[in-house]
């Protein structure tokens, strides 16, 4: 089932202007404001910004278990035949490797690592699960960009996610630099809602997750948000971390530098937020887009 109504029209065919957005962006009672790991001063720029970027969240050292797997990944060939795994148009270069918490324990146990889920857990006020989870390459000379989006756009149409609940963790695997692609936001954009034009095909996800066109904002809009609030790229070296709500406008370059760039990421949704079927009216997504099986709580994961 979904909602009667749905709050956040989009996949037209004509535009609609941009709204304001009506969840609140911290969903935290007041006792979770100040017994939680994120300070006001946090909580409040989150608030504000729609996003946090903390550098060197995680120790280098600690991450070169993960960046080792990343490799050996790299060279698998069965699993770049996974339905999961995305590769860069007309290339055998990996683009995005789905489900990886499901492919990998290690990755699983970073889920629950109680560094990000009491940070997450504070922000959505809730218990939460892993709606999707993500590692996206960018090889060098040869990793495309990522459009404009608001994750929570297609989430809704695709998925049918309901309000705006869950945000994403990006884990810098391998160094993010000013030239090498690293992820763009635009601040104070997760405060409107862009309705986006276009109806969305059957398996939509097959195109869009190698070069998106349904699901873009309008440029009219974008430029009136950035010239507004401007455009930031929180950069930093492995183990570095960066959290954004989920309708946070954010895209990237592509990777004209010879240094590759690889990010992971964990998108997180409130159990108050589950998936109804999508408001674009078309069948599900795979499970490793978008999570129905199973919506249980993370719990806590002893390092």
């Amino acid at each position: 089932m979904r909602d009667t109504q749905d709050l956040f029209p989009t996949r037209l065919e004509r535009k609609l202007g941009m709204f304001e957005r009506i969840d609140p962006v911290i969903h935290c009672n007041d006792k979770q404001r100040t017994s939680g790991p994120l300070s006001k001063d946090e909580l409040d720029e989150f608030d504000e910004k729609g996003f946090l970027s903390f550098e060197s969240f995680f120790d280098q050292e600690e991450m070169q278990a993960f960046i080792q797997e990343l490799r050996e990944y790299e060279e698998d060939e069965d699993l770049k035949l996974s339905e999961g795994t995305i590769l860069e148009p007309g290339k055998q270069e990996i683009r995005s490797i789905f489900g990886i918490h499901q492919i990998s324990d290690r990755f699983s146990r970073l889920t629950r690592d109680p560094r990000l889920l009491t940070m997450v857990q504070q922000i959505l006020g809730s218990d939460v699960y892993i709606h999707q989870s993500r590692i996206n390459y960018k090889p060098g000379f040869k990793g495309k960009g990522f459009d404009w989006h608001s994750d929570f756009e297609t989430w809704h149409s695709e998925d049918g996610m309901p309000r705006m609940r869950s945000l994403s963790c990006s884990i810098i695997l391998t160094e993010n630099g000013e030239f090498n692609g690293p992820l763009m936001l635009i601040p104070g954009s997760h405060k409107y809602f862009i309705p986006c034009v276009g109806r969305t095909p059957e398996d939509n996800y097959k195109e869009s997750l190698k070069s998106q066109s349904i699901g873009v904002p309008d440029t009219a809009s974008l430029k009136q948000l950035m010239l507004k609030n401007d455009i930031e790229a929180p950069k930093g070296a492995s183990g570095s971390l960066v959290m954004f709500e989920c309708n946070t406008l954010h895209g990237s370059n592509m990777n004209m530098t010879c240094w590759p760039r690889s990010n992971l990421f964990f998108v997180y949704n409130s159990v108050d937020n589950t998936l109804h079927s999508p408001y674009c009216g078309n069948k599900p997504r795979p499970d490793f887009l978008a999570a129905r099986k199973d919506w249980s709580p993370l719990k806590p994961k002893k390092r």
